[in-house]
């Protein structure tokens, strides 16, 4: 097999290259080809901007009868991207450049504008020197006096730079350094002052605060004090008075102290639980009383420590005493209970 990439092609004896057909194309046929636009043009159709720069799918064709030195020029065919309208613009070897033809306005041609025109004036003068000498010597005596002018200007400028020149920049901007220093420590200064008296105000009332909570503290420690004068711990000891009936100045620490110690012994008083528990010690003289008075308890005098009684029933009775502060001695006399007596 024979290589598919050759460059010598094979030729045969009788070839003859008159005999090939030839293609007749049209000279005015096109070419798709991509491009960008040349320059920012405006659509006449509904105004739409194109940017230079902006690509499209363009067809390309020769322009028929027109050439410029021999060069050909050629014409692209474009379409607008929100109307679909045909645009057409050639190029220009002339000026280097595209022209455009129809379907846009080309903008931003300000500075070509103005060259076309100094092109135009220094070509009219060219012309009217050339046949007018006079012309001419008018056209230089205007030239130097421009020229004189300019070199004035010039001059002037460069005096009001010397007079600049002599002023002290450096000068300047450390004073206006300074200036800014003091504006600096001056509201620094402002700033302390018044975070100084925001916290003397802090202080002064929070001083105040302090003292009537003292103040306060103070009364309510000497009410306090006053309660605990006026009730001593042994009051709950030698009272009748049921805890109910004691007022509300005693505490609720007070009140439960009272509650666990009538729970585990009883109440102290006349006629309270502890006293049912506690009997008299039996007399050892019978005493010559009538029965009459049985059941009934006669008054202990302060002397005798050791009251009669007519009935051995009586004894489980609680014993009711005229000098009631005197409930702790009297437990102490009696030692003895009814276990004891029955033996």
């Amino acid at each position: 097999m024979s290589e598919r990439k050759v460059l010598n092609k094979y030729y045969p004896p009788d070839f003859d290259p008159s005999k090939i057909p030839k293609l007749k194309l049209p000279k005015d046929r096109q070419y798709v080809v991509r491009l960008m636009a040349p320059f920012n043009m405006r659509c006449k159709t509904c105004g739409e901007y194109i940017y230079k720069g902006k690509k499209f799918n363009a067809r390309k064709e020769t322009v028929q009868n027109e050439t410029y030195m021999g060069l050909p020029i050629f014409r692209f065919y474009i379409k607008c991207t929100r109307c679909l309208a045909e645009i057409t613009f050639k190029t220009d070897p002339e000026n280097t450049d595209y022209a455009m033809e129809h379907g846009a306005t080309r903008n931003f041609q300000a500075e070509k504008l103005i060259e076309e025109e100094e092109k135009r004036i220094q070509q009219e003068r060219e012309d009217e020197e050339l046949n007018n000498p006079m012309k001419v010597l008018e056209n230089r005596t205007k030239d130097s006096k421009l020229e004189m002018e300019v070199l004035e200007n010039l001059q002037e400028l460069k005096e009001l730079n010397q007079r600049q020149a002599l002023v002290d920049f450096e000068g300047m901007i450390d004073q206006y350094r300074e200036m800014e220093k003091r504006e600096r420590e001056r509201e620094k200064e402002e700033d302390e002052r018044e975070m100084k008296e925001m916290l003397d105000c802090a202080l002064v009332k929070r001083l105040r605060d302090s003292d009537s909570d003292s103040e306060k503290e103070e009364e309510g420690s000497s009410e306090q004090s006053n309660k605990s004068g006026s009730e001593r711990p042994t009051d709950i000891l030698t009272t009748d008075k049921p805890i109910e009936a004691q007022g509300p100045s005693t505490g609720g620490a007070k009140r439960a102290k009272v509650e666990s110690w009538e729970r585990s012994v009883g109440t102290l008083g006349g006629k309270g639980a502890l006293g049912s528990l506690v009997v008299r010690k039996k007399p050892a003289v019978t005493t010559s009383k009538p029965s009459s008075l049985a059941g009934t308890v006669a008054p202990i005098s302060q002397t005798d420590s050791k009251p009669e009684t007519t009935d051995s029933t009586d004894a489980s009775k609680p014993v009711t005493t005229q000098n009631r502060s005197s409930s702790l001695s009297l437990l102490g006399a009696y030692s003895d209970s009814d276990s004891n007596d029955s033996e």
